[in-house]
């Protein structure tokens, strides 16, 4: 009884670290929706205002629920690239990554979708915060890698996040090519 109830309080943390990313993102970005982002010029495909409060928290939700899956996913040595079931991936990750790189690079991927809002909506620099996206699409990529190999349902909940994050990265891109 006891190790469900601290696994559900566990998940509830994960949940909640996520979803302060959003908050703590928001408090940049709230502010300058009305102000200075209604005032840019914007391509076609960008969706409407309320499309983000939605996609935003449930990314969170299950980026939140991912990291908890690789939390209790117990660690377990892997074979080495030449050992028995070696394989092509295996040359570029020869081991399964820790939970705690796996978790600590979570962490900081956490910590650049942060700074993008910040650099986007607070400080209002759009082209920085295209640089900013890419590598944080990067990290996003690798993160899920690595949730991946330690528990492939932790990776399959990111790639969700992925795709919105992809998306993003080219609407940063396209805002601020039409506002050079």
């Amino acid at each position: 009884m006891y190790g469900r109830l601290k696994s559900f309080g566990v998940l509830l943390l994960s949940i909640l670290l996520a979803q302060s990313a959003g908050l703590i993102g928001s408090l940049a970005t709230r502010p300058n929706i009305d102000t200075w982002y209604r005032a840019l010029e914007k391509p076609a495909f960008t969706p409407p205002d309320w499309v983000f409060p939605v996609v935003w928290p449930t990314l969170f939700l299950l980026m939140g629920i991912a990291a908890w899956l690789v939390y209790r996913t117990p660690e377990r040595k892997t074979r080495e690239f030449w050992g028995e079931g070696a394989s092509y991936e295996s040359m570029f990750l020869p081991r399964r990554p820790s939970r705690r790189k796996a978790l600590g690079l979570y962490g900081v991927h956490l910590l650049f979708n942060v700074l993008w809002s910040f650099l986007f909506f607070g400080w209002h620099m759009p082209g920085l915060a295209f640089a900013e996206i890419i590598i944080l699409l990067a990290l996003i990529v690798l993160t899920t890698r690595f949730f991946y190999r330690i528990r492939p349902m932790a990776g399959y909940l990111m790639v969700p996040y992925i795709l919105w994050v992809s998306y993003a990265t080219v609407l940063n891109g396209a805002i601020w090519w039409m506002n050079i």
